[in-house]
């Protein structure tokens, strides 16, 4: 078993080297230096997961059994990447603009954003994509088989069940470490990319070496090798015209079709140009992959045993004459083959899993509602985990009840003819506007059908699933519906007898569907949309209601795509609109910019019925109007001209509403503060003047009790002088007549020195911090920054009614500034107040005794003289602020 071993030892590192190189381009990515990574030979080279084992090893088997009747798996990719122009590139262009993340997002946002229809094209591409697993698993499992026979002590692997289980199990781990280490935003996976444009490299050479070996190191050059190749039966031209023309359109359908096709083509699309590269680039990569097919194939029918695999000479022949190494990297293009394929698949067949069936599922179940507690990114993650290992373990199964003792081309074919169901609803969408939701379901149903009744069931054997009577004397005993002869068409091809009879049934079904139903407005929308998608790319449906809530649309966000992405949409968007801080006004705009957002991590129908259930409704707007209506461009013109000036003004309405509400309410407090401050003045000095004209009228005083009085009269003068303080301070600071004095120290020093000041942890009040991350060395005015803490930890021990009260302290460096999120587990602060907490004369609480609502814009004022920011958090479980200060120097941690 030391060729096993050593084949065991050779996989797992070069699964640690594609980790490598996964690991190292994810972080370029990160870090905005990975502008190769967006090269357009690395998306070419990425394209050849189109290239699996089959083509690896089952294109040589495939050519010796049927001959030159190989080209057509090679033909039909090669026309449409040569057809780019018209089919591609709009592909992409709806991809990108839509926020697409699948072949079920694409093809269920052009119908209306229906989940249904999602649903439905994710387990026909889950049932497709099973034989095409199977086919890797039975690839990698021959493999071994290959190098246990060449073992002099003729030892075997126990069986290829139990391989094809280990395989299985290993792709599965494989896959859920490489794949679903985070939830991207809009599913681009540079690292897997760069990883599977790696692996194109390996296969290729593989091939190359065997090929050139076979030519130049077996069969004596190339005139000796054209000579066996015009002896032998596979340069006879004998191949059907139905099936050369019917497997070259198969091919290119399964091109357009396949999910892991259309994840790298479209899902990891960069640029469109890179289209114009692949459409020379790719083409010129299979006919490098498919270069030595013929005389592969040809001299191992001369040279090796009758009953030998055609599938394996790629392997076999090089062991056979004694080249182990040149075997060993011919099984690791092979395992490249099959890896890279089980990679994509898995990634794009979990995200559909998850964003259409396993979110609206759990949306369903926790309340329909967008906004409860929760992760929603743990609960995708871990829903694409799973499905995952589902996916890889439908694949072994398929392996097992069908023995994995057909040719590996056989199985590619059934994967193919599934998968070109979707053409029908996925072209009629990009280039028809009348196709409807009810179209696509009834073509995709039909075809679906007849595709396992005409190819899949029968794959199992007779009798597994399908009995034999039905296969013989057709179903209920008529004979015009046996499987391979429906309608009796007789002495067809199998593979062409399922393309011709599901396409065409799949189509007619399809046009009759969308010519017999009338398309809601959201589906003329789209329609307009996909199929006119150069002149509308940036216009997406609108959003009405005015009742959407800001805050319930952070919350929601945050738990999609992370706290951190979300409020910088947020807040990006205010600033956009003239507003501070982290909550804008829900425009429609904003609503459609945020669809678009969440919809690369839960989907287009989920994110679309996310927000639906906070906003309350979609509605088209007049410019989507003119657009399904199809009106002049002038007119279409104009009404968007009128419409962006009514949003305006009624977006400016709505501000001058604020703004006179805000006035409203400062005026109010400034009421309450001149109330508030006449009393705190007064109390103090009437104090001072009782107790002075009692120690200046009473002479009789003893020394204990003119002692007391003068305390107090000390006190209370000591109060009056805090109180004017503040006021002169905040004059001061608003004037820009403060000198700031500039030191050096650690943050974490400042802050115990704030928590002392402000009370400590005593009683139940208690502070959590993380020291580690505190080991900042800062440049500034500590005082006043220490003054600034000292307010917000003294507000969280006055007013955070937590039981017991907590406040949290979180440091963070994000693009050079310096982030302190100081937040509570109190109740928070009312949303109506929250705009006016750092005006003059406000106070947090109205209800607890305190300064006069000075203290937030003291520290508002010296944030800004400090060249930073302090700002209240909302969305957060209490009352969060977060202190923002551009950083100089960083001092690691000792």
């Amino acid at each position: 078993m030391a060729i096993l071993n050593v084949l065991v030892l050779v996989c797992l590192l070069y699964v640690v080297f594609l980790f490598a190189v996964a690991f190292g381009a994810d972080r370029a990515a990160r870090r905005g230096r990975g502008k190769w990574l967006r090269s357009p030979y690395v998306y070419t080279l990425s394209l050849s997961i189109y290239c699996t084992a089959w083509t690896f090893y089952g294109a040589v088997g495939f050519a010796a059994r049927a001959g030159l009747e190989y080209v057509t798996i090679y033909l039909g990719p090669t026309l449409v990447m040569i057809g780019w122009w018209w089919t591609l590139r709009k592909m992409v262009r709806v991809g990108r603009s839509q926020r697409i993340t699948s072949i079920a997002d694409l093809i269920s946002s052009r119908y209306g954003k229906s989940n249904l229809l999602a649903v439905f094209v994710t387990i026909l591409a889950v049932i497709g994509a099973t034989p095409y697993i199977a086919l890797q698993l039975q690839s990698v499992t021959l493999s071994f088989a290959a190098f246990s026979e060449t073992e002099q002590a003729g030892a075997a692997l126990p069986d290829m069940q139990s391989t094809a289980l280990w395989v299985a199990m290993g792709l599965a781990l494989f896959t859920i470490l490489f794949g679903t280490r985070n939830l991207d935003a809009n599913e681009r996976h540079h690292g897997v990319v760069m990883a599977i444009a790696v692996e194109a490299v390996v296969k290729l050479c593989a091939l190359l070496a065997v090929g050139i070996f076979v030519v130049w190191g077996v069969a004596g050059g190339v005139t000796e090798t054209l000579a066996r190749i015009d002896a032998s039966e596979i340069a006879r031209w004998d191949v059907p015209g139905s099936r050369w023309v019917g497997l070259t359109m198969l091919s290119a359908a399964a091109f357009l079709c396949l999910p892991r096709m259309f994840q790298v083509m479209v899902v990891e699309n960069e640029d469109e140009e890179h289209l114009r590269t692949a459409a020379w680039a790719f083409p010129t990569y299979l006919m490098l992959m498919s270069l030595f097919v013929v005389p592969i194939a040809v001299v191992g029918l001369d040279m090796m045993p009758a009953g030998a695999n055609p599938d394996l000479f790629v392997l076999t022949l090089p062991l056979m004459n004694g080249r182990d190494g040149l075997a060993i990297l011919s099984f690791l293009g092979g395992f490249s083959s099959a890896t890279s394929m089980v990679i994509v698949a898995a990634i794009a067949l979990s995200t559909m899993v998850s964003n259409h069936v396993v979110m609206p599922i759990w949306l369903h179940f926790t309340g329909a509602s967008a906004v409860i507690s929760g992760d929603v990114r743990q609960v995708a993650l871990l829903a694409r985990r799973l499905s995952i290992a589902g996916v890889v373990f439908l694949g072994y199964l398929y392996f097992r009840l069908t023995g994995g003792g057909a040719a590996l081309a056989a199985i590619g074919l059934i994967s193919f003819v599934g998968v070109a169901q979707f053409l029908p609803a996925l072209m009629g969408g990009l280039f028809w506007r009348g196709a409807t939701r009810t179209g696509a379901l009834v073509g995709l149903g039909v075809g679906f059908v007849l595709w396992q009744y005409c190819l899949f069931l029968p794959s199992f054997g007779p009798s597994t699933i399908m009995p034999q009577s039905v296969l013989e004397q057709g179903l209920f005993g008529l004979s015009w519906l046996r499987p391979q002869a429906l309608f009796g068409a007789r002495d067809m091809d199998s593979v062409v007898h399922a393309i011709l009879w599901s396409i065409l049934l799949n189509t007619v079904g399809f046009i009759l569907g969308s010519l017999l139903s009338f398309p809601q407005p959201i589906e003329r929308l789209q329609g307009a949309q996909f199929v006119n998608v150069f002149d509308h790319s940036s216009t997406t449906g609108g959003w009405s209601g005015g009742m959407a809530q800001s805050e319930d649309l952070l919350i929601m966000s945050q738990r999609i795509l992370g706290a951190t992405e979300a409020q910088a949409l947020f807040a990006t968007a205010a600033r956009r609109q003239g507003l501070a801080g982290y909550l804008p006004e829900p425009s429609p705009d904003f609503l459609q910019e945020l669809e678009r957002e969440l919809s690369g991590s839960v989907g287009a129908a989920t994110a679309h019925a996310m927000i639906s259930q906070i906003v309350g409704g979609a509605a088209v707007s007049v410019e989507d109007l003119m657009a399904v209506a199809d009106e002049t461009a002038q007119i279409m013109e104009y009404s968007s001209q009128l419409e962006a000036k009514s949003q305006e003004l009624a977006r400016t309405a709505r501000q001058l509403r604020q703004v006179n509400e805000k006035l409203t309410q400062i005026s109010v407090q400034k009421d309450g503060f001149l109330s508030q401050i006449s009393h705190e003045l007064r109390t103090p000095m009437t104090s001072i003047r009782a107790f002075s004209e009692i120690l200046r009228d009473t002479s009789d005083l003893t020394s204990q009790e003119q002692s007391k009085y003068s305390s107090i009269i000390h006190d209370e003068a000591v109060r009056l002088t805090r109180l004017l303080d503040d006021l002169l301070d905040l004059s001061v600071l608003e004037n820009g007549q403060v000198v700031l004095n500039t030191q050096t120290g650690l943050l974490s020093d400042l802050l115990d020195r704030a928590e002392r000041a402000a009370g400590g942890q005593v009683g139940a009040f208690r502070v959590e911090r993380d020291r580690a991350a505190e080991a900042i060395e800062l440049t500034t005015d500590l005082d006043r920054l220490a003054q600034v803490f000292i307010n917000l930890i003294a507000n969280a021990r006055k007013y955070c009614d937590g039981d017991p009260p907590v406040l949290s302290i979180r440091t963070d460096l994000v693009e050079g500034n310096l982030v302190i999120d100081f937040t509570d587990n109190g109740s928070g602060i009312p949303s109506e107040k929250q705009s006016v907490i750092f005006e003059k004369f406000s106070r947090i609480g109205e209800t607890k005794a305190g300064g006069a609502g000075l203290g937030l814009a003291i520290c508002r004022e010296i944030m800004t003289r400090l060249g930073g920011a302090v700002s209240y958090l909302p969305g957060q479980k209490g009352a969060a602020f977060r202190v923002t200060l551009p950083l100089l120097r960083r001092m690691a941690a000792q």
